[in-house]
């Protein structure tokens, strides 16, 4: 897939923060872009900010609604003719102490964050693969899934599912020119913490409001974030060069390293390996997909 030029992508919460910037940076590189949101306000101002309209088009879509993610990406066809990317970025999120969520706290951000990316592949993947021309499937999963915090229990259960999900799609599509990547950014400039707005009536029930409030009285730290150009052409290099992971802030290494260093120190040590149980389930231990990112990116940075 390095070569965009002409290809078509399709960008879920694409109108406003990071699924614009991914849109900027994909129409930069020469890509056809479906921008796919649920606010009619923040498509009016993508269009307005994007312009070229003969290769931007702009669909309302909530990406829970199965035959509505079916019926966009018909349109997308009908325009483009074949949908080589996907970007499955709409997010929404609430964070708080874990005994105040409700089922309705539950369901709205894993029917979005999870759901919705599981729309995407069960109704895009099938598509991209029929052309053979080859593709790529990002998840937004922030690094939230990779370095979890107390306090973000619902929001960073649905981002690891999504890591996972592309750890798991990767090694059995890669083969068939299809990757898939894990987009794994810090904080970004976007409009994530007013995602409340198109909270569905049926989900309002929170246990948050007050957290809620408490957030939004923090003060405003967008001067600490990223902008939505800088991490939309993050995500533009991470598929030039095929990342497994692509990430945007050096600051969680130690996070990172730590974490991974407590699995290390957590596995077994003085237990006698069970050859034959090791032999059997050889494909349980290991994927190749983690030394060829390493081999990847050692190549990339030297």
């Amino acid at each position: 897939m390095q070569n965009l030029q002409g290809k078509t992508a399709f960008v879920t919460g694409g109108a406003s923060g990071i699924g614009l910037g991914i849109a900027k940076a994909l129409l930069g590189a020469g890509m056809n872009v479906v921008v796919a949101d649920i606010r009619d306000d923040h498509l009016a101002e993508a269009k307005e900010e994007l312009g070229s309209p003969d290769k931007i088009l702009a669909i309302k879509l909530d990406v829970t609604n199965r035959d509505d993610f079916t019926k966009a990406a018909d349109a997308a066809e009908d325009r483009f003719g074949k949908i080589h990317i996907l970007c499955n970025n709409a997010g929404v999120a609430v964070v708080g102490p874990t005994e105040l969520a409700t089922f309705a706290d539950w369901d709205w951000v894993m029917n979005v964050n999870v759901g919705g990316a599981i729309n995407g592949v069960t109704t895009l993947l099938p598509r991209i693969l029929s052309h053979g021309e080859g593709g790529h499937i990002i998840n937004t999963c922030s690094m939230s899934g990779i370095v979890p915090v107390g306090g973000t229990t619902i929001y960073s259960t649905g981002k690891a599912a999504l890591v996972t999900m592309m750890e798991c799609m990767r090694p059995e599509l890669e083969s068939r020119g299809v990757i898939c990547s894990a987009f794994c950014p810090g904080a970004v400039q976007s409009n994530i913490a007013d995602a409340g707005e198109t909270r569905p009536e049926e989900l309002s029930e929170t246990g948050y409001a007050e957290a809620d409030k408490r957030r939004q009285d923090g003060g405003n730290l967008f001067h600490l974030y990223q902008t939505k150009e800088e991490v939309g052409e993050r995500v533009l290099r991470g598929i030039l060069d095929d990342e497994l992971y692509i990430l945007t802030h050096s600051e969680f290494l130690e996070g990172v390293t730590d974490r991974a260093n407590a699995m290390i120190a957590s596995v077994p040590a003085n237990l006698p390996e069970n050859e034959e149980y090791k032999k059997t389930f050889a494909m349980l231990f290991n994927s190749p997909i983690w030394a060829d990112e390493i081999a990847r990116q050692k190549e990339l940075k030297a």
